[in-house]
């Protein structure tokens, strides 16, 4: 049976193959069977796995008496520890291992099957619905258990034309993705500039999100076309659809081929102006990918990446060798560190903070500064780098001027330490700020003061200026690039560095979409950073470009107010 899904597409192309199924939970365990003087040792496991959890209710629960939050919430809370505590899953579990002798995660997940079996009993439909709330405790429960808090499998069979299936994936689930060949990956969660669809498209695969019921839906080895341009997912398709697909998959593959050519052409406009196309990367291997593009420099390499699926912190000299590494094969061309963006949906394994909404919490700078061990331990191992090149430094997230002079004092410490220590390190090395808080943006001329330069973060910039979640799908429909208070504040910085001398750049999604490609030029930007994979296409957008016919309609944009005359002025700019 054939039958169509749609999803937001968060990265272009086509790819055919074969759906691989990724489990969206930890409950698919192995089962083993103990020595029966390990029995004991299996049931402290689980006490202590249950303590974890009631301990991350228990901050969960904090969180609702100190801050806004749902009555709702707090009853779902009350819920979980409910069944958390009800014998028929904890103290049976702990008479299932001693009877059979086997691991807690096995013990735990037949417990569950049990309870799960007693709800389906029920003729109430909400009660039944309940059995939800059983599975996310358990969910919780093998998190512990297994130390692999979030991480989802990957699918132990796999070749190269498999597509990916899950529910849904973090950051640190896609980046593992990296090392494994996948010809595409669809979840059924996820928004258009969520960190996962970010990283996704590092892939440089197509991939779709927000399919909703795609996990559950389509099966093992399913024959599967993926449109990530268009969001479509054609499930079992027939013989002339097939056709059709592969035929524009080999016109797309020309289209590339054909922009290789323009690789090591300078990024200039018809009139003669000069602009910066520089990449996104997070971890060190990537910068392959940025040379294969002709990328002038590297505008954001996201550390944080470093400190994912792993059980212990990497520590300087591991660090030094990643910045070392990169800016070694950037020859000298600019290489801009972003200091660890950690705490909101990118997190440590160990991490034990739970925030009722972690975008607004301790994440970023805000982390840094908490942790200034961890965070000295970086600027060092930036610094011990930045002789190999030209290695700037980038602060996310900043909201105030005493951010900024924390930063600076610790980064003044971490100089002289190393002073001390009589190793060598660019003492002129450049720190710059990203701009991604309404409040930044606005007290810009206090932040200019302090700073060599500014990298604005459209994707959080947007979000903190419509309040709007962008990982949660169910209002990935409000989040809107093109909103007059999202422009005008653009615009405001653009305009507002570039009068002052201070470099600015765009690092966020808008700069590797050609739709916003002429509107940045007219507002005055001339540096982009972006995914290699749209470097090229967006320089041929550059080259296409004339400022003079530009700046009139960029400037128009910014005054309309009505959605629909601004994206009528955008088509006209664009035509």
């Amino acid at each position: 049976m054939s039958f169509v899904l749609h999803g937001v597409g968060v990265s272009s192309g086509i790819a055919i193959g074969h759906a691989s199924l990724a489990s969206h939970a930890a409950l698919e365990v192995a089962h083993h069977i103990v020595p029966e003087d390990q029995v004991s040792n299996e049931i402290s496991r689980l006490d202590i796995a249950f303590n974890g959890v009631r301990e991350e209710l228990e901050a969960l629960n904090a969180s609702v008496v100190s801050g806004p939050a749902t009555p709702e919430y707090g009853a779902f809370l009350e819920l979980h520890r409910m069944i958390l505590d009800d014998p028929t899953l904890s103290t049976a579990a702990k008479t299932y291992i001693a009877q059979n002798q086997c691991n807690a995660e096995w013990a735990i997940t037949q417990q569950m099957g049990v309870l799960m079996a007693q709800f389906e009993e029920i003729e109430d439909p909400y009660l039944r619905e309940r059995k939800t709330d059983v599975i996310q405790v358990v969910e919780r429960v093998l998190k512990i258990l297994l130390g692999h808090p979030g991480y989802v499998p990957i699918p132990l069979k796999h070749d190269g034309d498999s597509i990916l299936v899950a529910h849904d994936l973090s950051p640190a689930d896609v980046i593992q993705y990296k090392q494994h060949r996948f010809t595409a990956f669809l979840t059924d969660l996820g928004g258009l500039t969520s960190h996962t669809a970010i990283v996704a498209r590092s892939l440089n695969i197509p991939s779709i999100v927000a399919l909703h019921h795609a996990r559950g839906l389509i099966r093992d080895n399913d024959v599967l076309i993926v449109d990530g341009a268009q969001g479509v997912v054609i499930v079992g398709p027939d013989e002339h659809v097939l056709t059709e697909y592969r035929l524009r998959q080999n016109e797309l593959e020309l289209e590339k081929q054909k922009l290789k050519r323009i690789k090591a052409t300078p990024a200039t406009t018809l009139d003669g102006t000069a602009v910066e196309l520089q990449a996104n990367i997070e971890l060190p291997q990537d910068v392959e990918q940025v040379k294969e593009n002709g990328a002038t420099g590297v505008g954001l390499f996201r550390s944080e990446f470093l400190f994912l699926n792993r059980d212990s912190l990497p520590g300087e000299d591991e660090q030094f060798e990643a910045y070392r590494t990169v800016a070694r094969k950037m020859r000298g061309m600019p290489v801009t560190i972003r200091t660890f963006d950690l705490g909101a949906d990118k997190n440590l394994d160990n991490a034990k903070r739970v925030a009722a909404n972690p975008a607004l919490g301790l994440r970023a700078i805000r982390l840094c500064l908490a942790e200034p061990q961890m965070f000295n331990t970086q600027l060092r191992a930036i610094l011990r780098a930045s002789r190999y090149g030209q290695i700037r430094i980038l602060v996310p997230m900043l909201s105030s001027v005493s951010e900024i002079a924390q930063t600076l004092q610790l980064l003044e410490n971490a100089k002289q330490s190393l002073r001390q220590e009589k190793i060598p390190f660019d003492e002129k090395i450049q720190i710059g700020g990203m701009i991604e808080i309404p409040a930044a943006a606005l007290c810009l001329d206090v932040f200019m003061r302090k700073l060599d330069f500014l990298s604005i973060g459209t994707n959080d910039l947007i979000q903190y200026t419509l309040a709007i979640d962008r990982a949660d799908d169910s209002v990935a429909h409000l989040y809107d690039s093109l909103h007059p208070a999202v422009l005008r504040l653009v615009a405001h910085i653009i305009r507002t560095a570039n009068r002052t001398g201070v470099p600015v750049a765009i690092c966020g999604e808008i700069a590797g979409d050609i739709v916003f490609t002429r509107l940045l030029l007219g507002f005055g930007l001339r540096t982009f950073s972006m995914h290699p994979a749209q470097l090229l296409t967006v320089k041929r957008e550059v080259l296409r470009s004339n400022l003079p016919d530009i700046i009139p309609l960029a400037q128009k944009i910014l005054k309309a107010d009505d959605p629909e005359r601004i994206q009528g002025l955008l088509t006209k700019l664009n035509g």
